[in-house]
């Protein structure tokens, strides 16, 4: 089981992790197996008639040089066999007792050739690969059937047997599977190429923002899916729509009351304890609200651009230094990243609301400004009640609140779950642990970028560099 376990990923390096070229090794090997089979076929059935051929071939030359030989006077019998093989290229010797012979090779080519040869010749028909030290195709053959003691060697050239074609057909088999493998691959790109934008606009639309319309042309399997594609997109902005102009009424609606509510209290001249408590009450109410509102939101479709994070997190922190916060802040001169400023600005506010709420006003709070492995980093930890490892995940979900660690505390539970959703729309991350000491740490990760003028040089640098000499 464990082997098999570690074989898998293994299996997954060597496989390729496209669609395109996932298809194309299936069609690819399909196109070889198949040319392969064919190919076997053809030699299955190609074979026995070549060795017809080639056995008919080799008879008939055995049959005119022993009728020449029998023809001929004895004392000119060397002269004829000096013209054979000059002139044919068939060496004929005698056979002998102690004749040194190899066998042919056992192929089926070769098996039906001798097999069809000594069918007409006679059973005594001997082959070799080598008589002595000469290779080639050696038939053996009598001038007399019954006169065992009157045996040759014949010698034929081996082009007459070999198949002079075989490397002809591998090239055109050859060329055949490219040409087959070229067209495989034009198939399989043109069928992956409306997947892979359908992917590209799936993907905006899982970080918020709006694909353009996918064209619904091509094959009719296609066109559906992108004709589906757009409605459900289409679908989605409705509901942006109608969310973001419910939530306006909302907001109106219950905001204008609260406001109200809030001068008639401070205006009905009771105990300043009592009003001081029931208007941090309609405070608490509005934060509430402001939070299911910024939920209920979600991504906003403001432009990412190169922001300078010191500055952002020093114009962030300002009213709480002013408001008496014990809050010390910690930058670099500048770093920026490439971020949209209202959702990063909204997501840092929100982390430095949730560590006042827990750990006071008066208690030490940190914000610091730092990079880090290629990541900007934007830390805030408090000395408060903390989170315990086992709950920092459920942490993370709307409506979520750690009662026995943080209890004597309003809130909906929406805080960390809205910096978590901003955070994952810039592909960073939020990191939450432990701080030495007591409280906790919040860090938002977020890719660095270059700075604004840096990316204007470069652009500037981009453009004027084909007019170089």
């Amino acid at each position: 089981m464990a082997g098999s376990a570690e074989a898998s990923p293994a299996r997954k390096r060597l496989l390729p992790s496209t669609l395109l070229w996932q298809t194309f090794l299936l069609v690819g090997l399909l196109l070889v197996v198949a040319l392969g089979s064919w190919v076997q076929i053809f030699r299955y059935f190609q074979e026995p008639a070549r060795a017809r051929d080639v056995a008919q071939m080799v008879v008939s030359v055995i049959n005119l040089t022993r009728t020449a030989l029998i023809n001929a006077d004895f004392d000119r019998r060397i002269d004829l066999l000096i013209d054979l093989a000059a002139l044919e290229g068939i060496r004929i010797y005698p056979a002998e007792a102690t004749d040194e012979l190899a066998p042919l090779a056992d192929t089926r080519p070769l098996r039906l050739l001798t097999t069809d040869v000594r069918r007409q010749l006679g059973d005594h028909t001997r082959f070799a690969s080598r008589w002595k030290t000469l290779d080639g195709f050696w038939v053996s053959f009598r001038l007399d059937p019954d006169d065992a003691n009157d045996e040759y060697w014949v010698m034929l050239p081996p082009e007459r047997i070999e198949n002079p074609d075989d490397f002809g057909w591998l090239g055109w088999g050859g060329g055949a599977l490219l040409a087959a493998l070229l067209g495989a691959f034009l198939i399989v790109a043109r069928v992956n190429a409306p997947l892979r934008q359908l992917a590209r606009a799936a993907r905006m639309v899982g970080s918020g923002e709006r694909p353009p319309p996918q064209p619904e042309s091509g094959p009719q399997e296609i066109a559906l899916v992108a004709r589906a594609f757009n409605q459900m997109a289409g679908n989605l902005s409705r509901m942006d729509e109608d969310r973001a102009l419910i939530l306006a009424g909302v907001s109106h609606d219950l905001r204008t009351p609260l406001a109200r509510l809030r001068l008639g209290i401070e205006m009905t001249g009771a105990p300043d304890d009592e009003v001081t408590a029931m208007v941090a009450d309609i405070d608490e109410m509005d934060r509430i609200i402001g939070q299911f509102l910024d939920f209920g939101r979600g991504d906003a479709q403001e432009p990412t651009a190169a922001i300078d994070l010191a500055t952002l997190a020093r114009e962030v922190t300002e009213p709480y230094r002013l408001r008496g916060v014990a809050l010390h802040l910690e930058v670099p001169e500048s770093l920026f990243a490439q971020v949209r400023a209202l959702s990063i600005r909204r997501a840092l506010a929100n982390l430095i609301d949730n560590a006042l709420r827990y750990a006071g006003a008066n208690a030490p709070l940190e914000v610091t400004v730092s990079s880090a492995g290629g990541q900007a980093r934007i830390e805030v930890a408090d000395r408060g009640p903390g989170i315990p490892e086992s709950e920092i995940e459920r942490m993370r979900q709307p409506f979520t609140r750690l009662e026995k660690a943080r209890s004597n505390t309003k809130g909906a539970g929406l805080g960390l779950a809205i910096v978590d959703r901003v955070i994952r729309a810039h592909h960073g991350r939020l990191e939450l642990s432990a701080r030495a000491g007591g409280g906790l740490c919040a860090a938002l990760c977020l890719p660095l970028a270059a700075p604004a003028g840096e990316q204007d040089r470069m652009r500037r640098s981009a453009h004027s560099e084909p007019d170089r000499p």
